[in-house]
């Protein structure tokens, strides 16, 4: 497997501090276990209202899929909204989809707040069909104007022709609210404010064994204790069976991203925007350009396997020369998986296990928004500024099925898959 220290992110570090494990016994009124962006989120908004806040990290900040993603933030969640609807209702699914473009505004916030120049904010997000959808993409974006107040607009065919020229796609819609970043340069500048409002953060500090039985709960890590009256875990795909209950309700699922090498005007004959892009298929490709246009991040696939798969970045590589022959003989610098975490409902998972025991985790593909807006609902919840974090009950902690849910959700790629390539064969 290829290493964490190999990905494009790691290797264009504004910074690269490491911080000690956890020594001794220490106490704090919050103690967050992982530091993926929802938990370092989380953090924040607790110390903002003037909690003391510890922060433990089994590996390095952010080493998992907040640090290694396709750096996109724009509202929604992993499911549709009409699937968020039948089960929360008509008017707590609106309510439920404004904190995703409430999660879009804290990053882009914290990003202009803090300066954070590392993060490398472009807006621009461009959602592709691979099929003839007009009518389809132009009733959503009246639906998003007339119930969120969210521009998006509309490109016909020949419009998104003069960004991608591809001869796979048709229509999209663009959103200039949204914007694509470097997440790990983010999270780190997140971790320095942290520091600076007196949070601890220790990494290498696995927890191994968690005391929920009173009102002052314990942590255990190889080196220390915590104390602290409420815990917050926030370890997505990364969650081993120290809580049950949380390992029980989601699958981990891997997916793939490759850079390629420098070659910034073949690779301006294919992409033309420095827009993000991701296709409307279920099984989408992403991707962006970065340094300024001289390499493309490209991110496709899912599977539920823990391992990279063999030729990794070949098959990827085939991903992107399907959609832009131009680019066929394009080199791969190098290719990664990361693994993320997806309840079975494919909403995140936000709420209360026990008094004073939260949970904040499996947001999916669609994690840069939800991570920020999932961070602040369990701060304000544990602060009792609002219990917003409820509106998440009903999509809470289903059994993943174990070996057979995870079956069953590498068919339903497949079957996804499946549906996608018969309905761009009818277009």
């Amino acid at each position: 497997m290829a290493s964490y220290l190999d990905t494009y992110y790691t290797r264009t570090l504004r910074t690269f501090e490491s911080r000690p494990p956890l020594s001794g016994a220490k106490e704090a009124d919050v103690c967050i276990v992982g530091a993926g962006l929802a938990g370092i989120t989380a953090a924040l908004e607790l110390l903002r209202r003037g909690r003391s806040v510890i922060l433990l990290e089994a590996q390095r900040v952010s080493w998992g899929a907040s640090g290694r993603n396709g750096g996109v933030v724009s509202p929604g969640y992993s499911t549709s909204f009409a699937r968020i609807a039948q089960r929360a209702g008509i008017d707590d699914a609106k309510s439920i989809y404004r904190m995703s473009i409430e999660g879009v505004d804290i990053v882009a916030s914290n990003i202009a707040q803090l300066d954070i120049r590392g993060a490398q904010q472009v807006h621009g997000v461009l959602r592709v069909s691979r099929h003839e959808n007009a009518a389809e993409m132009r009733a959503y974006q009246s639906w998003m104007a007339q119930e969120f107040q969210y521009d998006l607009a509309f490109k016909s065919h020949e419009e998104v022709r003069e960004s991608l020229v591809s001869s796979k796609y048709r229509q999209a819609l663009y959103d200039g609210r949204a914007f694509h970043f470097h997440p790990l340069n983010y999270a780190r500048a997140l971790v320095a404010e942290i520091d600076r409002l007196g949070g601890q953060v220790f990494e290498d500090s696995e927890v191994v064994s968690f005391d929920s039985t009173s009102a002052i709960k314990r942590l255990k890590t190889v080196g220390g204790t915590v104390s602290a009256r409420d815990v917050v875990f926030t370890c997505g795909g990364y969650t081993g069976g120290l809580v049950p209950e949380l390992a029980r309700s989601y699958l981990p699922i891997s997916t793939y991203m490759l850079l390629t090498e420098p070659a910034k005007e073949q690779i301006a004959t294919a992409i033309r925007t420095t827009a993000s892009v991701g296709d409307s298929r279920r099984a989408s490709d992403y991707y962006r350009l970065v340094d300024g246009g001289e390499r493309i991040l490209w991110g496709g696939m899912i599977t539920t396997r823990t391992s990279e798969p063999d030729r990794l970045a070949e098959i990827l590589r085939k991903r992107m020369a399907d959609t832009y022959p131009q680019l066929s003989d394009l080199n791969v610098a190098i290719a990664w998986s990361g693994r993320m975490s997806y309840a079975r409902h494919l909403m995140p998972l936000i709420g209360q296990l026990q008094t004073g025991v939260w949970y904040c985790m499996g947001f999916g593909g669609h994690g840069m928004n939800t991570t920020a807006i999932g961070g602040r609902l369990i701060a304000q919840g544990i602060t009792g500024e609002t219990d917003r974090y409820r509106m998440f009950a009903p999509f809470g902690l289903q059994w993943n099925g174990g070996p057979a849910g995870t079956a069953a959700v590498q068919l339903t790629y497949w079957y996804y898959q499946l549906m996608d390539f018969m309905r761009e064969r009818a277009t």
